[in-house]
């Protein structure tokens, strides 16, 4: 595909001559006359692969152009900034610093040699893709290394899951839970991926509390109880050596901690504990309530509600708690819960 130029210069012979020069190497090229030409150019055509702009023009010079086109890229969210080139026939240093310093690629000396304006452009195009190339095989590579960890942590989630015989996909629905409050509370989409993740390992603690106690039918003795409550240490120092992700391992050591305080592991009280770990402490109560035990169903959605309403400001953080609150109250048909196994599911 060839490449795309603007050529922007208030002189016509200079416009002819880089026009003549890159049509002969079999470029598109397209010449503007001002400043104020090239920016409702690139508002209505695809954009180029470069921009060679003159910097002494009337009314709008080459760095007032470029500094425009950077604002109107921002406002248009490009991705990419359009590389630019400044033609000049200053010879001034300060000029060159000037120009450098406001983000140009180069600088070419008018009048330029025909074959010093093929290279330089040549060279910057072929730069510039390789630039973008290789920012493509980063992201390409980093997607597929979150796909990859993303399922090694679904993994681990369904194993711990599996431990425990009274419960059926708590971490992924604690971690759907999550997100959506998360989103609701304003977190990024990127944000919510990784509290998607953490939800999804806030008990992953538990790998290290034997099954009799995680699956004992009765009510647990104080030993039993301090053992469970060790699931939040033991999740946290495993999480904390993913030093890539560093914010996993609040979810798994928080999550337990209350807002207005006799929480545990240690007893943080409101803001302290961070936001990431009061969002999974609610979506966690509440996947408790609405799930099914081998002492009672799920809970009615009325009774939930007024649990997540009792707990506002001692248990949850009140934000939160409201968020939740408002998804309760748009689940007319009270979907958001374990549902019950379908006959052929029974063990």
């Amino acid at each position: 595909m060839p490449y795309r130029i603007v050529v922007v210069d208030d002189d016509p012979l200079i416009l002819k001559r880089a026009w003549s020069i890159l049509r002969e190497a079999e470029m598109q090229v397209a010449v503007l006359k001002s400043g104020s030409q090239l920016l409702e150019y690139l508002k209505s055509n695809e954009h180029p692969d470069l921009i060679l702009l003159d910097i002494s023009m009337p009314e709008m010079d080459g760095f007032t152009t470029l500094q425009e086109l950077r604002k109107q890229e921002k406002q248009e969210h490009c991705h990419q900034a359009i590389p630019v080139i400044f033609l000049t026939a200053n010879e001034e240093v300060a000029t060159e610093v000037k120009g450098l310093a406001y983000g140009a690629m180069d600088y070419i000396k008018k009048p330029f040699i025909p074959s010093v304006l093929l290279l330089r452009v040549q060279h910057a195009v072929e730069l510039v893709h390789l630039q973008r190339h290789l920012a493509q095989e980063v992201d390409r590579k980093t997607r597929e290394n979150e796909q990859l960890f993303f399922h090694v942590v679904s993994s681990l989630a369904s194993a711990i899951d599996a431990k425990d015989t009274y419960t059926n996909g708590h971490s992924t629905r604690v971690a759907d839970y999550t997100k959506e409050i998360a989103r609701r509370y304003g977190y990024t989409e990127q944000e919510q991926d990784i509290i998607y993740m953490m939800g999804l390992l806030h008990d992953v603690g538990k790998i290290g509390v034997p099954d009799s106690v995680i699956n004992k039918p009765s009510r647990l003795t104080d030993a039993e109880f301090e053992l469970i409550k060790t699931h939040t240490l033991v999740g946290g120092r495993i999480l904390e050596n993913i030093k890539e992700m560093p914010r996993l391992s609040a979810g798994a050591r928080w999550h337990h901690e209350r807002y207005g305080g006799g929480g545990y592991p240690d007893g943080l009280v409101g803001e302290a504990i961070p936001l990431d770990a009061r969002i999974i402490a609610v979506a966690d109560a509440y996947d408790a309530m609405t799930s099914n035990r081998s002492y009672r169903h799920a809970l009615p959605q009325a009774t939930v509600r007024e649990e997540i309403v009792r707990g506002k400001g001692t248990q949850f953080d009140p934000k939160c708690a409201d968020l939740m609150l408002s998804m309760i109250d748009e689940d007319h048909d009270y979907t958001l819960r374990e549902m019950p196994k379908k006959p052929e599911q029974q063990d």
